[in-house]
């Protein structure tokens, strides 16, 4: 299988270099279309404290509103794979339709009159990211044979701030919540548009047709288990943080006795939008120095963070957002790796397939993460130290990938740099 893959990609190798100028403008133009497409994963978490008043949410209510959109990505995503769509279709088809529907359904929100309505929009906007978000990263991988770590770095960084910018938007236009959602739906409709404008590069991957025996093959894959296993622990990690961090911010400022308001949300974005910038760094670092050994360096920083984040919470509040900004710098930017992992030293005829149960299974993952926060922090009293039943996933992660790491196939993974 390893030679298969080798002389798959030195093929590909052979292809005259695009001109900089084409990949660059793709690169560009697709971040841009991240950004304001995955603005509604996080556009009704951002306002949860005036739907809790609007709807009158309980915390039950709430923690099943913030789960939906996994539960929907995870269902997209597994259906997805099932019949292999992302090896069928074009990946900009698949995003401009997807996140021309993800506009509509995320300005549903505005007129369901009940929590229930908004968690059945809530999983339809998750189903219809699973559209987006995985063929973004097959799309870019095609205009990028080298410096691909850099570009889906890139990429990820856009779903980052894309995923920060409701809080801002929240914190800054002051004006009622129905704002944030008008705003994010605008965006996913403009970003459904432009999205025709980027077409797939020279490094094309194999298409295929529907064969469910394909899916034992990508379950059998050695590089794909253990770099799945690895972007688990990242994932358990995630989205449990950017989910339920706003809460925590709050209850950090409450405790220091200063009114949260619009400051929670200014601190929560920039949090969270530190990833961004730090993606791009890291991919570029995992270019030349090696992806299992950035993920594993990365993994092990953020999991220190979880662990020591609730000692800062009765102290300074620029210690507390040292320790923040050091976590969500790190708690996202080596998410690219797992991908490029896949792209570079996966079945070449099955990389959609392989990315999307790749998102779908660490998305799983996060419902259970994200489920578990209230439950501890209840169990705790109180947010403080709730973050610690996140540090098992970065532990576990970095011990799949450094187990990759001594695999004969991870030669294939960034040139050798593995």
């Amino acid at each position: 299988m390893t030679s298969i893959k080798a002389a798959s990609y030195s093929q590909v190798e052979a292809k005259s270099e695009t001109l900089p100028a084409a990949r660059f403008l793709a690169l560009g133009v697709l971040c841009f279309c991240v950004v304001l497409s995955l603005t509604t994963w996080f556009s009704a978490t951002a306002v949860m404290p005036q739907l809790r008043s609007h709807w009158n949410l309980s915390q039950s209510d709430s923690t099943f509103l913030a789960l939906a959109i996994q539960l929907g990505f995870v269902v997209g995503a597994v259906a997805s794979a099932a019949i292999g769509l992302a090896d069928i279709l074009s990946p900009r088809i698949l995003m401009a339709g997807a996140s021309i529907a993800l506009a509509f359904v995320n300005l549903g929100l505005i007129f369901v009159s009940s929590a229930w309505g908004a968690i059945a929009l809530r999983i339809l906007t998750g189903v219809l990211l699973a559209a987006v978000y995985p063929p973004s990263l097959k799309l870019i991988s095609t205009w990028f044979r080298r410096g691909r770590g850099t570009a889906l770095g890139c990429v990820i960084g856009a779903l980052t701030l894309g995923s920060a910018a409701p809080h801002a938007i929240n914190a800054l236009v002051r004006l009622d919540w129905e704002v944030v959602i008008i705003a994010t739906s605008a965006a996913s409709l403009f970003s459904g548009i432009l999205i025709f404008a980027v077409r797939e590069g020279p490094y094309s991957f194999a298409k295929s047709r529907f064969d469910p025996s394909q899916l034992g093959k990508t379950l059998t894959d050695r590089v794909f288990l253990l770099c799945t296993v690895g972007y688990l622990g990242h994932m358990w990690e995630l989205y449990a943080m950017w989910t339920w961090l706003l809460s925590f911010v709050r209850a950090r400022l409450s405790a220091g006795g200063a009114a949260p308001g619009d400051l929670a949300s200014i601190l929560t974005f920039l949090i969270i939008a530190a990833g961004a910038p730090a993606c791009v760094l890291a991919g570029a670092v995992a270019d030349r120095i090696g992806r299992t050994f950035t993920t594993v360096a990365l993994m092990m920083i953020s999991g220190s963070c979880a662990a020591v984040i609730g000692a800062t919470f009765n102290g300074p509040l620029w210690l507390f957002m040292l320790v923040g900004l050091i976590w969500g710098a790190t708690v996202v930017s080596d998410s690219a790796q797992f991908s490029t992992i896949v792209t570079e030293a996966g079945i070449p005829s099955q990389i959609g397939t392989s990315l999307t149960m790749q998102l779908g299974a660490g998305y799983a993952l996060t419902v259970v993460a994200i489920w578990l926060l209230p439950t501890v922090t209840h169990w705790l009293g109180g947010w403080q130290w709730a973050f610690l039943a996140l540090v098992p996933g970065p532990i576990i992660g970095s011990c799949a990938m450094a187990m990759l790491r001594r695999l004969p196939e991870a030669k294939l993974i960034a040139h050798g740099r593995r």
